[in-house]
């Protein structure tokens, strides 16, 4: 699996397990990813994993190495893509 594979399933796996946030993105704790079963299985390097998607502003955390334990409660948000953000402008604009 390549790194862009990799992000994409990152942002499967965060959409999964996250909360969507009122402007479409997604937000989840490094804990709940790393300790989830499914990630594991997936993610050879999670915290690679991470990185890479931060460097291409799909994801933004605070800090730049997150580790277990230590980490668990740094939030990660998956940032709202713009078809997410036209969807969720027309369901705030219906309501």
């Amino acid at each position: 699996m390549n790194v862009e594979e990799e992000v994409e399933r990152l942002k499967e796996e965060i959409q999964r397990l996250g909360k969507l946030q009122d402007d479409g993105s997604y937000k989840v704790t490094f804990g709940v990813l790393f300790n989830d079963d499914r990630c594991a299985n997936i993610f050879e390097a999670l915290v690679g994993t991470l990185r890479a998607a931060k460097k291409r502003k799909v994801v933004s955390y605070d800090g730049e190495l997150l580790l277990q334990g230590v980490h668990d409660n740094v939030e990660i948000i998956l940032k709202a893509s713009p078809t997410t953000e036209v969807a969720t402008t027309a369901a705030v604009k219906a309501a």
